[in-house]
């Protein structure tokens, strides 16, 4: 499941409702990204988050798909909020569900390290010396990389 969002999300209530039901699962995996109040060195007053209707979440999609071709996942989320967004304030919620935990881990691993460098979003922190975009970074590009040719074969579960 994918959900595009300006409002907030609740991650308790995020978790039981993605589980609800589904008694196969026997392990669940979360990451929360939160915007930091310093990038840099340099404080950060907000950060905006800008992404393109349609091929953002399709992108998502495709993202998600992937980890569900990999891992033998019962249920995932990852839900991506746009907008302006200050210090403290959640980014981004990935959730994964699979009948063991190590399978939940890896492929939550995978979808951050993924979203991180394919996902289409625009970011812009404002700072005290005048806003910036955020460039991508190696250590991103390296993180997801990683994952080429990586995953468990679900036949072989």
């Amino acid at each position: 499941m994918i959900r595009v969002q300006r409002e907030e999300f609740d991650v308790g209530a995020e978790v039981a409702r993605l589980t609800r039901g589904n008694h196969l699962i026997g392990g669940v995996a979360c990451f929360v990204g939160i915007v930091r109040e310093t990038a840099g060195g340099e404080a950060i007053n907000a950060m905006t988050l800008e992404h393109y209707p349609g091929m953002t979440e399709a992108k998502l999609a495709e993202i998600e798909a992937e980890a569900g071709r990999r891992w033998p996942l019962e249920a995932s989320l990852i839900i991506h909020r746009h907008g302006r967004l200050e210090p403290g304030e959640q980014i981004v919620l990935v959730i994964t569900a699979s009948a063991h935990r190590q399978a939940a881990f890896e492929a939550c691993e995978f979808l951050v390290d993924w979203l991180k460098t394919k996902a289409p979003f625009w970011k812009l922190e404002e700072t005290a010396s005048g806003p910036r975009w955020v460039e991508a970074e190696r250590q991103d590009d390296k993180a997801a990389a990683k994952w080429a040719g990586q995953g468990r074969d679900k036949a072989a579960e």
